[in-house]
């Protein structure tokens, strides 16, 4: 008998706030709204569906809050070619990670190196809370 421990709440809310900020200050950096709601459709970090293998044991939150923290982490660092092979093995290492609990991270981190110059989107954050 294995004796295993459930994710908290807490854990449950960050992974969700993560993958929040990848769809809010990640994506709308380098691809447009259509883009965005492709990703969206085709249910990219994702926590849902047939397809994940996340039992919600705190083993398993721990691994995909890290990858997901080391990801961004990433991304945010890359800001030209070339990458320096470290970065890749990790980006990798952590894609693979994600894939393993079926959370979908379909991109090569090459598609995270030309920032878009405006970021107008409906799926970033807002500036500030005050409507004219």
């Amino acid at each position: 008998m294995k004796v295993v421990y459930a994710a908290t709440k807490e854990q449950e809310e960050y992974i969700h706030y993560l993958i929040n900020y990848f769809y809010s200050n990640i994506f709308p950096r380098y691809f447009d709204d259509s883009e965005i709601k492709e990703f969206k459709n085709l249910e990219i970090l994702s926590l849902k569906g047939e397809h994940i293998h996340y039992n919600g044991t705190m083993k398993e939150a721990f691994k995909i809050i890290s990858s997901l923290q080391s990801l961004i982490a990433i991304i945010e660092s890359v800001k030209m070619n070339p990458i320096p092979e470290h970065h890749r093995k990790l980006f990798k290492k952590n894609v693979r990670l994600l894939e393993r609990y079926g959370i979908s991270f379909p991109f090569l981190i090459e598609q995270f190196t030309n920032r878009r110059k405006a970021v107008l989107s409906m799926y970033s954050q807002p500036a500030n809370r005050w409507l004219i």
